[in-house]
């Protein structure tokens, strides 16, 4: 019994006793930009996306009950007191044009989101700027320069291919979106602004074709969508100036996961959680 004491002693020390190895947080500076990222629906039902709204279940942020709702989502999200806020444009969309024009009066009736959420802060705010951060994608610019190729890199993929998951996920799509007009505008967002809520509409994209063409699906993914999606974070980095800046990232929810993950791995930013904004 005592032979295992000083063995329990000597054991202690060694695996205690020593200098602890330090966290990689504590070689960077503690104070990161703060980010606060918005995954939203389209606004103004576009239709553009894979999974699409009924008619009768689209709701209209310019009429009531939903425009007071709208409201209520703007000053929730103002509490973040953004400095500088980004959208979902790319550069033909003319973002600081439309913005100078909002300024003046114009695109006050246009339901798009970037209108309603991104240039009504910013100008409630009085920023003198909008960012468009908005990508193309490698596999964009392969077609472009040689379309053969890319058809070469994916003729293997089995676009049609059947996956339950799909199903699961098309089920509830379309309860959701029974729930779009019944459910207040700021709870609707808050749901979707969850870490369940981003990775959800991320994971639709781990369904089907990825699993085919011998590793082409995967490919097709890698070159794609995530590929937009780190171009797009490329494009925060290039905008962000200093770690004092609170950025107000709006785009759709599809990019969330993607824009997640990378703003909690990267050491220049602090990702605030949609729903912290409560407090």
């Amino acid at each position: 019994m005592r032979l295992f004491s000083v063995l329990f002693v000597l054991v202690s020390t060694f695996s205690f006793g020593q200098d602890q190895l330090k966290a990689p947080s504590e070689f960077y500076p503690t104070q990161k930009t703060k980010v606060l990222l918005v995954g939203t629906f389209h606004f103004d039902f576009p239709g553009l996306d894979e999974v699409k709204t009924a008619d009768e279940n689209k709701i209209d942020v310019l009429k009531e009950p939903k425009k007071s709702e709208l409201e209520e989502l703007v000053g929730y999200i103002k509490k973040f007191k953004p400095t500088k806020i980004v959208i979902e444009a790319r550069p033909s969309w003319n973002t600081m044009e439309k913005f100078e024009a909002y300024k003046n009066g114009e695109h006050r009736n246009s339901r798009d989101e970037r209108y309603q959420l991104g240039m009504r802060i910013a100008s409630d705010l009085g920023l003198d700027s909008v960012y468009g951060i908005d990508a193309t994608s490698l596999s964009n610019d392969l077609y472009k320069q040689d379309s053969m190729y890319l058809k070469q890199l994916t003729s293997k993929i089995n676009w049609k291919t059947e996956d339950p998951f799909w199903d699961y996920a098309e089920e509830y799509f379309d309860y959701r979106d029974k729930r779009m007009k019944d459910v207040h505008l700021l709870d609707f967002i808050k749901a979707m602004n969850t870490r369940e809520g981003h990775n959800f509409n991320f994971g639709l994209y781990l369904t089907g074709s990825i699993a085919t063409g011998d590793g082409q699906g995967a490919d097709h993914l890698s070159i794609w969508w995530y590929n937009r999606n780190v171009r797009i974070f490329s494009k925060l980095i290039n905008i962000t100036k200093s770690p004092e800046e609170r950025i107000l990232v709006i785009f759709g929810n599809g990019h969330a996961a993607i824009l997640r993950q990378l703003l909690e791995a990267s050491p220049q930013y602090e990702f605030v959680e949609f729903s912290s904004l409560e407090n």
